[in-house]
């Protein structure tokens, strides 16, 4: 009897079940339709990006050998065949206008993410720092933390140069915090420590590097901090 009113209850469902699609066929379509619009737009769209970012990731290459050109002597010619400049500023400048050009042409793809960051780096090269606090800040909001990582800790050097010192202090305690692999903890503590000094504030200077050498014993980071500890006066 059980498995009888079981069995029923499942046809009656099923009945129902076969009632309301054929009630409701031409909405159930559209909907169809939709899902299978949205998951080709995501696969189109992923396709294209991914197109995009192996076009980009080329001239990234491209764009990081300027950045890291030969620079010449003076009076130094240039030589054929061979990529040189004549001096840091004229290598920045051709460097950061591939990399804008790669933010420009290839929009949210990760290869533009790393350009923004080396644009970032060429402007604070040439001492326009309100260019590179611009890149970095973008980059530094990335959510890839590894560079966004690397982005603060170049943009905290911005802020030093600037002499926007809290600035810079605040994203060296970020860096603390949560360190990544491009970034760790004792790097970001040491720079802090070091900027410290720059203001004179040698008791937080010493504490940190203290701690250094109390979470670090036996490495080079720990010798380090040992010798700046004891340079302090």
């Amino acid at each position: 009897m059980k498995e009888d009113r079981f069995s029923k209850a499942t046809i009656e469902a099923a009945e129902k079940t076969v009632h309301w699609t054929v009630e409701h066929q031409s909405k159930l379509m559209v909907v169809a339709i939709v899902v299978v619009a949205v998951v080709a737009a995501a696969l189109g769209g992923w396709y294209y990006l991914n197109t995009q970012d192996e076009k980009a990731s080329g001239e990234l290459t491209t764009a990081v050998r300027t950045f890291d050109a030969f620079v010449r002597p003076a009076g130094m010619p240039p030589q054929p065949g061979s990529e040189s400049y004549a001096s840091l500023e004229e290598r920045a400048t051709a460097a950061r206008k591939q990399f804008q050009a790669i933010v420009d042409r290839y929009p949210h793809t990760r290869t533009a993410d790393m350009a923004q960051y080396f644009s970032g780096l060429a402007s604070a090269q040439l001492n326009d720092n309100a260019a590179a606090e611009r890149n970095l800040q973008t980059a530094a909001g990335l959510r890839n933390k590894e560079l966004a990582a690397l982005s603060k800790f170049a943009l905290a050097s911005v802020y030093r140069a600037e002499k926007k010192d809290a600035q810079a202090v605040d994203l060296y305690k970020q860096l603390a915090d949560k360190p990544t692999t491009t970034v760790s903890k004792v790097t970001a503590q040491l720079e802090l420590a070091g900027l410290y000094e720059s203001q004179q504030k040698l008791v937080e200077a010493k504490k940190i590097y203290e701690q250094v050498q109390k979470e670090n014993p036996s490495t080079e980071a720990a010798s380090l901090a040992q010798r700046r500890a004891a340079a302090l006066k």
